[in-house]
């Protein structure tokens, strides 16, 4: 036999999910995470399913790992020294940033910009010199760039960035300012800009290419320390990283480009939201992912995640393409608290893995939303299939602060603390919907994470979406995603042309190096040619317009008229859906892009014959539970016992080993063919 094992780590748990490449079974298995070297967790999960399903390690073929090391590298502050070369006069480019103001109303005021990645310290500016059209009108000086270099090294910096004005449009300083680097500090990490994104806009070009040096010292000893700890277990096994846009890449690509990783995690969430969508029957679909110390939430349409071109970690913009996630720091070990104002707050603080909420016996005490869930009944006394036993003592203690602050009884308080963090979480479920001028009500919600079935209906009752569908392994549905993603890059370049001025031999001379430099690294991933697909795509706006959007073209695209009226009339299209408005101006081609993609065989789930309604087969206990300020009789069912066509009254609370799903009062779970679970209001 041989499979494929999904890693997704959290902050609270790493999921680990076994896929058999001949028969299809799925196994799945969560351990404790460790942040202090996320691949102690992930070896400690590998050998425990291993072991459980009586399997040798060298028979999984293929690891496929989302990763939060350069997420959490970038938001803690903790990543690389790095020094920066630049062009001449250009040496503040990440102080002077652009104009938006980050912030509250009063941002304007009291303007709070975030410490450039690179020190000023460590900047250089160096003489040589592009125009716009790529014409040299300096040369590097190699003695200049040498001195800079050592300048930098005897700083003390781990990572060394090149960014040069105007290297978009001819690179040639970039690759030999990175040649010399390279002579005179072989082990010192560099990275250029046009490596990374070789697009205008040099803040964001500069940007994204320092946080890539920031994050990649970091980012390849972690890799390399899960590589030496796979030889160390005998295991000889392909790992491959999970990309921010939902595709994969291999380790080395990563240890290279780590800055595609900022959204490894989330990505896998919403391509398998979305795939579980198409299952039940909903193209519309949104994703909704509560972990221990965060949620995340997406949009999915025709059976693929929205992505987009920018996205924000932390303070900092990155140009990369990515899957267009919202997080709130929302999550089961969220704490709550009753600051001065004496109003009940909950998060962004979380208790995390260690200690943990309460009622998991680590030593934690403060409150969080398990110890509120615990509290409520809502999370029977026992979790992960009974390996786990919460301390409900514990949980009602930790909540008893909340209700002392408060005046309120400690129920009350658990209540206040569940409806506080819902409220968190529908406001981002209104930023990837109604703020993008999308209707909830059009939409199914899918709840996966640990947390999120806990949750997934009380959001659903919020934003009007139904169903709301819980997921045969909803806790490990992300690690779903990684084994559901094909490898995937982009490259591209900037070309500003109107469009009634387009050349359509340099528009295809263009589009033909992209595809050959795509084609020559799906070769080097070893991608067979039969797996390999080219899609090409051009970002455009009007005339001079402030900010663009991507259109997928074909290669010939501008060679008839018929395709340019075609492209035409899809840009009006979507600049109306995207701004709602369309203008009488000329239209204005920025960059060119070709997307590579080499497709893996795909999991699918299995499909069941559906049976009768009564699922009092699966159900095993009778608990009580509060619901709405009231104490209800609430049965308790074993989700691995459930069968297609299975009815469950809510209120219900649906245990299994990786989550808990609850059926509120007044709704009714129905199980599908897949297993998953479709909640509606009564």
């Amino acid at each position: 036999m041989s499979y494929r094992l999904g890693i997704d780590v959290g902050g609270t748990f790493t999921d680990l999910l076994l896929f058999n490449n001949q028969t299809g079974e799925l196994k799945l298995e969560k351990t404790p995470s460790t942040p202090a070297d996320q691949s102690i967790g992930i070896l400690e999960g590998i050998k425990k399913i291993v072991d459980r399903n009586g399997l040798s390690a060298n028979e999984i073929d293929l690891i496929l790992h989302g990763t939060t090391v350069a997420t959490n590298a970038v938001l803690e502050g903790k990543g690389a020294l790095v020094g920066l070369l630049t062009t001449q006069g250009f040496e503040q480019i990440l102080h002077v940033a652009r104009s938006q103001t980050p912030g509250p109303l009063a941002g304007w005021i009291i303007m709070q910009k975030p410490d450039p990645l690179a020190p000023l310290y460590l900047t250089r500016g160096v003489s040589c010199r592009m125009s716009a059209k790529g014409v040299e009108t300096a040369p590097v000086d190699e003695d200049e760039v040498r001195g800079f270099i050592r300048e930098l090294h005897d700083a003390g910096i781990e990572a060394l960035t090149v960014s040069l004005i105007n290297s978009f449009a001819n690179n040639s300083h970039e690759r030999r300012i990175r040649d010399i680097a390279a002579e005179l500090y072989p082990d010192l990490p560099v990275t250029i800009s046009t490596d990374i994104l070789p697009e205008f806009r040099e803040y964001e070009r500069c940007l994204t290419t320092v946080m890539n040096s920031y994050v990649r010292p970091k980012m390849a000893n972690y890799l390399k320390g899960i590589q030496e700890k796979l030889a160390g277990a005998r295991m000889d096994t392909t790992v491959n990283i999970v990309r921010s846009d939902g595709g994969v890449m291999s380790i080395e690509a990563a240890k290279r480009s780590p800055v595609n990783t900022l959204l490894s995690g989330p990505s896998g969430g919403a391509v398998a939201a979305a795939y579980v969508g198409e299952l039940a029957g909903f193209d519309k679909v949104l994703g909704f992912d509560m972990g221990g110390t965060s949620t995340d939430v997406c949009v999915t349409m025709g059976g693929q995640p929205n992505l987009v071109r920018e996205t924000r970690v932390g303070y900092y913009p990155v140009k990369a393409s990515s899957v267009d996630v919202r997080t709130v720091g929302a999550g089961g070990g969220s704490i709550a608290h009753v600051p001065m104002t004496g109003a009940l707050r909950v998060g962004p603080q979380s208790a995390g893995a260690d200690p943990g909420p309460a009622a998991y016996k680590k030593g934690g005490e403060e409150p969080t939303v398990t110890d509120a869930n615990v509290v409520l009944g809502h999370l029977p006394p026992r979790l992960l299939g009974g390996e786990m036993a919460l301390d409900v003592e514990a949980a009602r203690a930790a909540v008893g602060k909340i209700a002392d602050a408060l005046g309120l009884s400690i129920e009350e308080a658990a209540q206040g603390i569940l409806d506080i963090v819902n409220e968190n979480m529908f406001g981002a479920l209104r930023l990837v919907s109604v703020q993008r001028g999308l209707d909830p009500r059009d939409f199914a919600l899918v709840a996966f994470g640990g947390a999120g079935p806990l949750h997934g209906n009380s959001l659903s009752k919020l934003c009007g979406s139904y169903p709301c569908i819980s997921p045969p392994t909803p806790g490990v549905l992300s690690a779903l995603g990684f084994l559901h993603s094909d490898i995937r890059n982009e490259f591209s370049q900037t070309m500003i042309r109107e469009l009634d001025k387009i050349d359509n031999r340099e528009f295809g001379e263009i589009f033909a190096t992209l595809a050959e430099e795509t084609t020559a690294w799906l070769d080097g991933e070893e991608i067979p040619k039969d797996r390999q697909k080219l899609t090409y795509q051009v970002d455009v706006r009007y005339y001079r317009q402030g900010f663009e959007f991507p259109i997928t073209v074909s290669a010939d695209q501008f060679s008839t008229a018929e395709g340019k009226q075609k492209f035409i009339a899809d840009f009006k299209e979507t600049h109306e859906k995207n701004y709602g408005f369309n203008i009488d101006s000329s239209i204005e081609i920025v960059n060119l892009r070709c997307v590579g993609v080499g497709s893996v065989r795909k999991v699918e789930l299995p499909k069941f014959e559906a049976g009768d309604e009564n699922a009092e087969s699966a159900r095993y206990e009778e608990h009580t539970a509060w619901f709405d300020g009231k104490q209800m009789q609430t049965p308790i069912y074993d989700r691995d016992r459930l069968r297609p066509g299975h009815k469950i009254a809510g209120p219900a609370i649906i245990t299994q080993k990786d989550s808990t799903t609850v059926v509120l009062p007044d709704h009714c779970g129905t199980v599908d063919q897949y297993l998953n679970i479709l909640i509606y209001p009564n």
